[in-house]
């Protein structure tokens, strides 16, 4: 039988029909299947620009430390909008592998806090159309000399009283009696420890060892080694001399009438500078270590400046100390309530003495050096407690001194204070570029009893410590306390490890700290 021509011609008509609607429908899924490829690859492609402005600015920081502008010295920050706070906006081409510009990055920066060595960096990748962008926020730091709660230059040793509170490093050896709380590192699988730093001056010892016959309170030969580490990398006190010379140069520019100095190839031997709230010159052309600057660190984010022109201590019997600060210290006001300079730094060219008045709440680093003549060098003098107000990383003191950083035999409580005034405390982070950290051996026969066999009167010393000699709060004599604190604590400010002191000298390279996507439409 012969189908119907008519028949034929719907059959045909529908199935070509069928046909094209799965040809339009298979063309609109790879259409789309090739439209979300496409913004895949270009939501790839600005993720990849974003990372790639953080990874440059890690470059600019390892060449050019502490630089928040991206070599603009005229960035101004934004005082309004999401970037509050923050430099920029930065912006750069992005090539790819065949040098052709598909993007750029925009970079916004600013510090974590106020000179601090790391910095919180945005950076938005956007294709040329501008269609496409995707943002990384980054922390991008390197540690400090106060990412220690102890570095020396030399041998050190924790007496069995002494507990240690944070990363401990040597770049000799370390012997540790007593208890610590975190790494202990040396840059020595072994070494030969001094007759005066635990050892008899002959025998070898591990870079990190203890003493088999002290068992209590810590007993060596049952306690964890797990986090004693030796050898590990050195680190560089012979920096900080150029860091000194950066801090000055920093001081300087910190107001209008001795900006100019900083870019003078004789800036860190200038000493012709008038003062100015960073920068204070020498009490005297000539050097004597009993001269220089009494600053109280106030409550308020101020100081108050004293030049000193003497220091005597006073005794009641040979073995005692009982002046304080006011009476050891020859004082003269030059100025009350000085606001902290926005830079945090004060670089002083002369000895200084120090105290809080009585705790002081802001961010400042002290820096003190003659750096004029190599043959005179500064010291930093604790003259009576050393506290900052908040220990939540919002306060910090810094202090570096070219020679010593010393407590005075006059700055603790006297004999026979309550309890009540103790534990003596200072907080801080100290730095002697090639001095001791310590109280010294100068008191050995004039300590004060009270300091010894009563565990509630103790140093507490809170903060970071690195010193190219020896450090101690105690001396002994055949194991027995003969000067100083016998009960000390030196505790590590764990806020300090990424947030020092402003312009804090650091001790190794710039690395990525934090990085995330941040998920909103800058």
């Amino acid at each position: 039988m012969k189908m119907n021509d008519g028949h034929v011609l719907t059959w045909v008509l529908g199935f070509m029909a069928a046909i094209g609607v799965i040809l339009v429908s298979t063309a609109s899924v790879i259409s789309l299947v090739l439209s979300d490829a496409v913004s895949t690859n270009k939501n790839q492609l600005t993720l990849n620009i974003a990372d790639a402005g953080v990874n440059y600015y890690l470059w600019h920081l390892s060449h050019a430390a502490a630089d928040f502008k991206d070599g603009n010295p005229s960035a101004t920050i934004n005082t309004t909008g999401d970037f509050t706070g923050f430099y920029g906006p930065f912006v750069h081409s992005y090539k790819d592998d065949n040098n052709k510009e598909v993007g750029t990055y925009t970079l916004y920066i600013k510090p974590k806090s106020v000179g601090s060595s790391v910095a919180i960096v945005r950076s938005i990748g956007s294709t040329l159309d501008g269609k496409f962008r995707r943002t990384i926020e980054a922390e991008i730091g390197a540690p400090s000399f106060a990412s220690y709660s102890l570095a020396g230059d030399v041998a050190l040793w924790f007496g069995n009283t002494e507990n240690a509170n944070g990363p401990v490093h040597s770049n000799v050896g370390v012997r540790m009696d007593g208890g610590n709380t975190d790494d202990v590192t040396s840059a020595n699988a072994t070494y030969v420890p001094p007759s005066n730093l635990g050892g008899n001056g002959y025998t070898t010892r591990p870079g990190v060892w203890c003493n088999t016959a002290v068992t209590s309170p810590v007993n060596c030969n049952t306690r964890s080694k797990a986090d004693w580490r030796y050898p590990v990398p050195s680190i560089d006190f012979n920096a900080i001399t150029g860091d000194l010379c950066n801090i000055k140069k920093t001081a300087f520019l910190s107001f209008a009438n001795t900006a100019a100095l900083a870019s003078s190839p004789t800036a860190c031997s200038n000493v012709s500078a008038p003062r100015t709230d960073a920068y204070i010159p020498r009490v005297a052309s000539s050097f004597n270590e009993r001269r220089g600057y009494l600053i109280e660190l106030n409550s308020n984010t101020t100081y108050n400046l004293y030049s000193i022109s003497n220091e005597t201590y006073s005794y009641s019997n040979n073995s005692s100390y009982t002046s304080s600060y006011t009476s050891a210290l020859s004082r003269t006001l030059i100025a009350n309530n000085i606001a902290i300079p926005q830079s945090g730094v004060i670089f002083v060219e002369d000895n200084v003495w120090v105290r809080s008045n009585p705790v002081f709440n802001g961010r400042v680093t002290i820096a003190s050096g003659r750096l004029a003549s190599a043959s005179e060098q500064t010291s930093v003098v604790i003259a009576d407690s050393l506290k900052y107000d908040q220990k939540d990383g919002s306060d910090a003191i810094g202090i570096i001194a070219e020679e010593d950083v010393t407590i005075a035999p006059y700055a603790p409580p006297k004999p026979g204070d309550s309890t009540a005034n103790y534990p003596f405390e200072v907080n801080g982070a100290l730095i002697a570029k090639d001095g001791h950290v310590w109280f010294p051996a100068d008191y050995l026969g004039r300590d004060t009893p009270d300091w010894r066999g009563n565990s509630s009167k103790k140093l507490v010393y809170y903060g970071s410590i690195a010193t190219r000699q020896s450090w101690t709060w105690l001396w002994t004599s055949g194991g027995t306390p003969i000067d100083g604190f016998e009960y000390n604590e030196t505790n590590f400010d764990y806020n300090l490890l990424y947030a020092p002191p402003p312009s804090f000298p650091i001790t190794s390279t710039y690395t990525i700290l934090k990085w995330r996507e941040v998920l909103v439409t800058p």
